[in-house]
């Protein structure tokens, strides 16, 4: 049992274990992604309509971003590899279901187990390096697992297009013996280790409340765009609002809140989530359309569509770090004012994107410019967040920004193809869709927008000078963008 970090960057026992974490984060951000390419594909197979898409993505999403706090704390009590191989297992077989689905209801069910491993394995993945590695060590490995996770990000879409070509289930299985391999190296190679200090109790009220009011939620929002207000949706909308507020009233009441109420009393905190919440809702919903838009609309191969998101990736890889130096000594606030607006740009040329799309003269310079506005933002968003909150709340500050992002992503795939008119079997029908992906791609630049604005309005922190372990958790914030911000070990 290793209690604290023993681990050198450079050994062979180190390698193992920076391997092993970044496999299996590789897993869960892979799959954030690559199951939008493969979305037309599976609709035609199951003769699903649109909302039935909308859950496959949503699933996966709404048990992630509920239970991913959760995850971080059982890690904490029961043994953070422990933990961690059981997500990996649980995610391989929830795979495994989803690549033998008979219909989409059984995919839809499936995938939210997957979000249920991916909670698991998720903060799992950065604990085991914090606790792992020693000193200065600590964080030079985690710039190499946050710089490597953005390489997987990078690949997951074209991947999955690739192998979408042959079978949509295909997406889902190759997930089986990496996990297998996650498996037996971890067992070999990572030590246990575990801090039940830092968990004297797990907060199961809080987190019963929130699936629940997200999923009540989700569910309402996203038939309301498809079939309008009924007695079933409306008590859904109330029933999540509900659990939600009790969610708050619980949290406030906690001993071991999921979500310390102390983190939202600081002004910034809170004004640096709301603008998480704005980016990641215009990201989650434009991005499911658009590789559904070069489909449907321009023709593209599922593995042409799947290398959209490419460019996106790269920019970010290029160009967070020096995003991040820049608001260390800037300031975040002109950075999160002008990124959200450049992205904003980027998604209004996607509006050129039509039948007649060609790959470099319209979609290369849409994705370009909005990568280069989410490289602007993610690194100074994610250190705003950090430097908002205390030491002792570090990491559970993070946690909150991740799962922040996360619900976006789950509300606006669940809202915004409604309000764009795109329902039913509208995503084989090209005029039908492009009309709403215009109307969808005007709704996240206005996301953007009022993004911008409430940087500029509430966030006015000045520059801090950072240590050599903030510098890479912060200004190497390249694993983070695509799904959600990164998760940062507590300091």
């Amino acid at each position: 049992m290793t209690e604290t970090g023993e681990l050198r960057m450079g050994t062979t026992a180190g390698r193992w274990v920076l391997i092993t974490t970044v496999l299996g984060s590789g897993l869960v951000m892979i799959d954030g992604t690559v199951v939008n390419v493969a979305l037309q594909s599976i609709g035609t197979e199951f003769d699903a309509g649109f909302t039935a898409l909308q859950w496959t993505v949503n699933a996966y999403t709404l048990t992630l971003a509920s239970l991913i706090l959760l995850g971080g704390s059982l890690g904490d009590r029961y043994g953070r590899r422990r933990v961690f191989l059981v997500g990996v297992v649980w995610f391989a077989l929830a795979s495994l279901l989803c690549g033998l689905a008979p219909n989409v209801e059984t995919l839809i069910a499936a995938r939210a187990l997957q979000g249920v491993g991916g909670a698991l394995l998720t903060p799992g993945s950065l604990a085991l390096i914090s606790a792992s590695f020693h000193g200065p060590d600590r964080a030079a490995a985690i710039g190499a697992w946050s710089g490597l996770g953005g390489i997987a990000g990078a690949v997951g879409p074209f991947l999955g297009g690739w192998l979408v070509e042959w079978t949509w289930r295909a997406v889902f299985l190759i997930n089986l013996p990496l996990a297998a391999l996650i498996v037996v190296v971890a067992l070999r190679h990572v030590p246990e280790t575990r801090d039940p200090d830092s968990a004297p109790g797990l907060d199961v009220p809080g987190t019963v409340l929130a699936v629940v009011g997200l999923g009540a939620l989700t569910y309402a929002l996203t038939g309301l765009g498809e079939t309008g207000p009924t007695p079933a949706l409306l008590a859904g909308l109330v029933a999540g609002l509900l659990a939600l507020a009790a969610f708050v009233v619980v949290e406030r009441r906690s001993r071991h809140p999921l979500v310390p109420p102390a983190l939202f009393a600081n002004r910034i905190f809170s004004a640096a989530n709301a603008v998480t919440l704005l980016i990641y809702g215009a990201l989650g919903a434009v991005f499911m359309l658009l590789v559904l838009q070069l489909q449907t609309v321009s023709g593209f191969s599922p593995l042409v569509a799947g290398s959209a998101l490419l460019p996106v990736t790269a920019v970010m890889l290029v160009f967070s770090s020096r995003a991040g130096a820049l608001a260390g000594r800037i300031g975040p606030r002109i950075p999160l004012t002008v990124g959200p607006l450049v992205s904003a740009v980027g998604l209004l040329l996607m509006l050129r994107i039509g039948a007649d799309a060609d790959w470099v003269l319209h979609v290369l310079p849409a994705v370009l410019v909005f990568g280069a506005g989410l490289a602007l933002t993610v690194a100074p968003l994610t250190a705003t967040v950090l430097d908002a909150a205390p030491d002792r709340y570090a990491g559970s500050a993070s946690g909150v920004n991740n799962a922040v992002a996360r619900a976006a992503g789950l509300l606006a795939v669940a809202v915004v193809p409604g309000l764009a008119g795109i329902s039913g079997a509208d995503y084989t029908d090209p005029a039908a869709f492009s009309a709403g992906f215009r109307t969808a791609v005007m709704i996240g630049a206005g996301l953007l927008v009022v993004a911008s604005a409430v940087a500029y309005a509430l966030i006015r922190r000045e520059p801090e000078t950072a240590g050599p372990g903030e510098r890479v958790l912060i200004e190497e914030c390249t694993h983070c963008g695509v799904t959600a911000p990164q998760v940062h070990p507590a300091r």
